[in-house]
């Protein structure tokens, strides 16, 4: 391992560190999430680590990771991809996850064959590292907290090595996308649609993109506000 990886482990380890803040609770049981989530969904994380605080800084979003949909079935349940700081591209249940906010970003009107295209070019990044440069890139703002212009806190995410045996969370998933040019948020110039290069999508990019639709899954078991019971406050001062 060379000086810099050595390093960049170091500060990964730091930077996943709980933040002093509380961290926001999930909206959902864990049981209606895992019945509305489906293969090819994003998942986006609402995290409370150093490195969450840092991200959703710098984005201006409630979200710092994305993790991928790749697998539901009966024996292993559901599976989510993700690029983590320490341990690089894996595969971690949904249940990792039932104890934090998240939010279900799905595409709409994928064929069933190039969605699995999709997710397998996601799981043949399995095992790749997290870009080390990223980690040292978002430690800066660890340590002094900047006077970033808004319009410039995008940028300041797309530094990292780009190295394309590396990964971060948010380019992973967007480079499976993109694979079978599904848009995320493409750049429009004169009518015509560019790719956005990978390195610069954000978490919070597939919440606000057009063509992903936001599934709450509250809803999705037919929810009936006259079912609600509500507790009316006393009255008493």
């Amino acid at each position: 391992m060379g000086v810099l990886a050595w390093f960049g482990k170091k500060i990964a380890k730091y930077l996943q560190q709980p933040s002093s803040g509380l961290p926001n609770p999930p909206t959902s049981a864990f049981n209606v999430l895992e019945q509305a989530i489906e293969v090819g969904d994003v998942l986006l994380v609402d995290g409370n680590s150093r490195i969450a605080t840092a991200i959703k800084y710098l984005t201006q979003s409630t979200w710092s990771h994305a993790t991928l949909c790749v697998a539901k079935n009966n024996d292993e349940g559901v599976m989510l991809l993700e690029a983590d700081v320490i341990e690089g591209v894996r595969l971690v249940p949904l249940s990792f996850y039932q104890s934090v906010h998240t939010r279900i970003c799905r595409p709409i009107g994928i064929r069933p064959e190039d969605m699995k295209k999709a997710v397998e070019f996601a799981k043949s990044r399995l095992g790749h590292q997290y870009d080390t440069g990223h980690i040292l890139d978002l430690a800066r703002y660890l340590i002094r907290t900047p006077p970033v212009p808004v319009e410039w806190r995008r940028s300041l995410l797309t530094f990292g090595s780009g190295d394309p045996t590396k990964a971060i969370c948010s380019s992973l998933i967007a480079q499976a996308f993109q694979s079978i040019h599904y848009p995320i948020l493409p750049e429009v110039l004169r009518q015509k649609l560019i790719k956005r290069h990978h390195s610069q999508y954000v978490p919070g990019d597939f919440d606000i993109s057009p063509y992903f639709a936001i599934v709450k899954p509250s809803l999705k078991e037919q929810f009936d506000p006259y079912q609600l019971q509500w507790h009316e406050p006393s009255a008493d001062p």
